[in-house]
């Protein structure tokens, strides 16, 4: 039955946001359609409770159309709207495009103060709300505001939605919690790619590096297929529990078995784990047979490893390359003069010291290493 001529958007609005939450989702659907056929334009407010309905009718095309026209629309900075659409993605079983959605998403360190804005005017928070003030939560190792959002969602009843379910795990696994990221994660009626990789992440992150492999076993298992954030993950939790050999298996796994092309992130990993094991040669052989772009990063890890190991010659052919890809980067120049010092070349830390000087080179110390600092 369509809605009197005449009716403006706040009204359908509200009349599609009813249907999606009283489960008639065709029936939002074709509210939506009736809207732009009467030359409405949707809004921030308009597309969520589609794409839920949509991914909940196991309509991927129907999702496919509402993205394309939330980003004609203008409509994908909005927070609210962009959980909803990883959302949908992820209850589609799609992963990757799932993933792309929320790497792409605007800065989410304001949704705090809107979750806290909506508490103190006495608006209860939805399941988009919730979902986006936990991935604020989980960046800024905001654990009290964490728990104080999860409390929330459990007295609406939003715990089953699989995007508050993600952030749930991924904030507290950030923040250190595992504990009760496991619970959430045990509890969780559906998990998808996402859940698992955040799991294994944090493991990895808070030195739990077999548990990581634990999870990835099981949700291989459960028949889920890892994604390219999965292995570096994987990869991180190895090379920090010193599993060099799982590492090498599961970097060629990612190929030959999942079709993932390995990135620089990985590579970086791979250094990393084999130079931790002053396997520097094969770090070295590695790199040097990759057909993948590598930057910086990768060359300052394999830097960084033969500076541990007080390789002088691979740390000079690391080093070049990072001139290369990043001539005013000061950090081959430093590794390299605490090198020589270390061996009392004192001729080659005046000769480093001077071609810094003569490139205009400057070094500014921040808290972060080059080497090992690679995090998934």
């Amino acid at each position: 039955m369509a809605l009197p001529p005449g009716t403006g958007l706040v009204v359908y609005n509200a009349a599609i946001s009813r249907c999606a939450r009283a489960g008639l989702y065709p029936r939002a659907l074709a509210l939506f359609r009736e809207m732009r056929a009467r030359g409405l334009r949707a809004d921030e407010y308009t597309l969520p409770p589609l794409l839920n309905s949509a991914a909940l009718l196991r309509a991927p095309p129907a999702a496919r159309a509402l993205h394309a026209l939330l980003l004609r629309a203008g409509l994908a900075s909005h927070l609210h709207v962009a959980n909803a659409l990883v959302d949908a993605y992820a209850k589609l079983s799609r992963p990757a495009a799932a993933r792309a959605v929320f790497d792409g998403m605007p800065a989410r360190d304001v949704a705090a103060r809107v979750y806290r804005g909506m508490v103190a005017a006495g608006v209860g928070p939805d399941e988009f709300a919730v979902a986006a003030s936990l991935s604020s939560c989980a960046g800024s190792t905001m654990l009290d505001m964490g728990r104080s959002v999860h409390a929330a969602a459990v007295r609406r009843g939003l715990e089953p939605f699989l995007s508050v379910g993600n952030s749930l795990v991924s904030m507290y696994a950030k923040t250190g919690a595992l504990r009760d990221a496991r619970a959430v994660f045990d509890a969780m009626p559906a998990r998808c790619t996402i859940t698992s990789t955040a799991l294994i992440v944090g493991c990895a992150q808070n030195g739990r590096g077999r548990q990581s492999l634990e999870i990835y076993a099981d949700m291989v298992r459960s028949g889920c297929r890892p994604d390219y954030v999965t292995f570096i993950g994987l990869l991180f939790a190895c090379s920090h529990a010193g599993l060099v050999d799982a590492g090498q298996a599961h970097f060629r796994s990612m190929v030959t078995d999942y079709g993932v092309a390995p990135g620089a992130d990985h590579y970086a990993c791979m250094v990393d784990l084999l130079g931790r094991a002053g396997r520097l040669e094969e770090a070295m052989d590695l790199l040097n047979g990759s057909s993948t772009e590598l930057d910086a990063t990768v060359w300052k890890a394999l830097l960084g490893a033969c500076r541990v190991h007080r390789n002088a010659e691979l740390a000079e052919r690391a080093a070049e390359m990072v001139w290369r890809l990043d001539p005013a980067d000061a950090v081959p120049y430093v590794m390299l003069s605490n090198l020589y010092s270390r061996a009392r070349r004192w001729g080659d830390v005046a000769r480093i010291r001077a071609l810094m000087k003569c490139k205009c080179v400057t070094y500014e110390q921040d808290c972060r290493s080059p080497y090992g600092n690679r995090t998934a």
